[in-house]
């Protein structure tokens, strides 16, 4: 089993999991600059000096932390913080079952797979990945990583759990002063050639999953330290002008990609809807209002995704129907 990054465990209700996380994502390899000095090719380094003495490095071991509030640096100790209560320091507290659909994606930051620790924790491990999988819900709960108590959101995938530290909602900010200013008419067909398109780009492309700027920076470092000519990779597409005609843009879309894709680009299946209405009927398109569905204001919706509402349990027919809980 790789290193763990926590050990601990999992409460829910009188059930404890004993737990440890692993890592789920890799931060390389990536295209990743340091500073350097034109004249020479130095690096330029940051060190770590005191405002209040003169330029000299001060060593690690002289290094504390501070909590900045107004204009003025409170140093706090290890001995400080240890007297906080962090009841999640060792325990994954699980606070509500909700649905997949009511976490709003900015919140999820980076994940870990969540592992069994030692064969006792592997029932109740495999009965509430099972039971959420089943259920369609995700644990919302409170752990301490990297001493800060975070919010979590545990799902399952496949066989295992995965823990995605989650952003405290207040840290992510209103959409206020991006979204368009003014009311916008879309019409039906403007919406068909819309979502025929969409059809129209196919499944995604493994070539598409690689990081094509990093392997160009990384031929370009090459060619520097063999001491030969850089080839020029060729141009990235510039992107067009102001779209003046929607409709035709996207006709002319859906044909370049299935053109793309070895299609004819004039011929499909005959039960494909035309894009553009007949021209005797443009005249009575009907208009609709962007967005498509009729807003509502907070107390109608409910206000912000909470993790207050748990979906329903599953009824007792569709438990018989499919053989009850799986054997862990």
């Amino acid at each position: 089993m790789p290193h763990s990054l926590w050990q601990g465990a999992l409460s829910f209700g009188l059930v404890t999991v004993p737990i440890s996380l692993h890592a789920a994502t890799d931060s390389g390899p990536a295209v990743s600059f340091v500073r350097v000095h034109k004249a020479d090719g130095g690096r330029v380094r940051n060190q770590p000096v005191c405002s209040l003495e003169d330029e000299a490095e001060v060593p690690t071991e002289e290094i504390g932390r501070g909590y900045v509030t107004g204009e003025r640096v409170v140093p706090l100790t290890d001995d400080d913080l240890a007297q906080l209560p962090l009841p999640t320091a060792k325990t994954l507290t699980i606070l509500a079952f909700v649905p997949a659909g009511d976490i709003d994606p900015l919140q999820v930051e980076r994940g870990y797979y969540v592992a069994p620790n030692g064969p006792a924790a592997n029932k109740p491990y495999v009965l509430l990945r099972d039971a959420m999988d089943d259920h369609g819900s995700v644990a919302i709960g409170k752990i301490a990583l990297r001493s800060k108590e975070t919010l979590a959101l545990v799902r399952p995938m496949g066989d295992v759990l995965v823990l995605h530290a989650l952003r405290w909602p207040d840290q992510v900010r209103t959409p206020a002063g991006v979204v368009p200013d003014r009311p916008v008419d879309i019409s039906e067909d403007e919406l068909a050639a819309a979502e025929e398109l969409m059809a129209s780009y196919g499944p995604l492309d493994e070539e598409d999953l690689r990081d094509h700027y990093r392997e160009q920076v990384e031929e370009i470092v090459a060619a520097k330290l063999e001491n030969r000519e850089v080839e020029a990779p060729g141009k990235a597409p510039q992107p067009r002008g102001q779209v003046l005609d929607l409709m035709a843009a996207l006709e002319d879309s859906v044909r370049a990609a299935r053109s793309a894709r070895g299609e004819d680009a004039d011929g499909t299946d005959a039960s494909v809807t035309p894009l553009r209405a007949i021209e005797d009927k443009v005249t009575g398109t009907t208009k609709r209002s962007s967005p498509r569905k009729s807003a509502r204001t907070p107390k109608e919706a409910g206000g912000k995704k909470t993790a207050a509402k748990a979906p329903a349990k599953k009824t007792a027919a569709k438990k018989k129907a499919t053989g009850g809980r799986r054997a862990g």
